[in-house]
C-alpha cells in the first residue's frame, strides 16, 4: 500500500496570559503549551490515529527529533514530506500523554517565520495546529453521522507539528489574544476577510521594520 501525505489538525488552547508571562519570563521568548494530537478519536476529516501507532511515533519522535534538538515545524500549510528550513517558525521541546490526548510544549524560534508567528500572537490571530507525516489510509466503517470512518495504518510516519493560519477542519484554532486587543469585527479589503487582511499588514510590518 502506497504512502501519502496525511495532514490533520486538533484544537490546540493556549491562554492570554501564557502568552503574556511566556514572553516576560523567558527574555522575549513565547513558549506555548497545549494537545498536538489525540488518538482513538475520529476528527473532522473523519480518521482515527490508533493509539498504539502514535505511542509508537511519538517514542521515536522524542527519542530523536526532540532529543537532538531538530523537532522543528513549520508556518502554514506545507505540502511536502521534507520541513523546509527557510521557513521553520518553532521547535517542540517536549511530548507527553494525558489519556488519549498527546500534549506538548512548543518554542517559537527568532526566525523569519518564527518572527512573524509571534506577532500573529501577540496581535490576537486565531491559529491553528497540524500534524504531518506519511502513511496509508484505510476506510474500516461507517460511523453513526453517516460519513466513512478512515483508519490511519500501522505504517504511517510522524514528520512534524505545523501552526497554519487557515485550518480547513472546524474549531481546530488556538486563540492567545491579549487583552488590550480590540475586536475590529468582520469586513473585506479588496474581496479579503479582515481576518487575512490583518494577517497581511502585521506580515508588511515585519517586513518593514515597523
Amino acid at each position: 500500500m502506497s504512502k501519502n501525505l496525511i495532514v490533520d489538525y486538533i484544537p490546540f488552547e493556549v491562554t492570554p496570559q501564557q502568552i503574556n508571562e511566556s514572553i516576560k519570563n523567558n527574555d522575549g521568548r513565547l513558549v506555548v503549551k497545549g494537545t498536538l494530537q489525540r488518538a482513538e478519536a475520529k476528527n473532522q476529516n473523519g480518521r482515527v490515529y490508533p493509539k498504539d501507532t502514535l505511542v509508537r511515533e511519538a517514542k521515536k519522535y522524542a527519542q530523536t527529533n526532540i532529543a537532538e534538538r531538530r523537532a522543528l515545524g513549520e508556518l502554514d500549510h506545507p505540502d511536502s514530506s521534507v520541513v523546509n528550513l527557510n521557513n521553520v517558525s518553532h521547535n517542540v521541546l517536549e511530548m507527553h500523554w494525558s489519556g488519549d490526548d498527546l500534549n506538548g510544549t512548543v518554542e517559537v524560534l527568532g526566525t523569519p517565520a518564527g518572527n512573524i508567528l509571534k506577532e500573529l500572537f501577540k496581535s490576537g490571530i486565531k491559529l491553528g495546529i497540524s500534524s504531518r507525516g506519511l502513511g496509508s489510509v484505510e476506510e474500516v466503517n461507517e460511523g453513526e453521522d453517516g460519513e466513512p470512518t478512515v483508519k490511519v495504518q500501522p505504517d504511517f510516519e510522524l514528520i512534524a507539528f505545523d501552526f497554519v493560519s487557515n485550518p480547513s477542519t472546524h474549531g481546530a484554532f488556538l486563540s492567545p489574544t491579549n487583552e488590550g486587543v480590540i475586536n475590529e469585527g468582520v469586513g473585506t479589503r479588496n474581496g479579503k476577510c479582515c481576518h487575512d487582511c490583518k494577517i497581511e499588514d502585521i506580515i508588511n510590518d515585519i517586513f518593514r521594520g515597523d
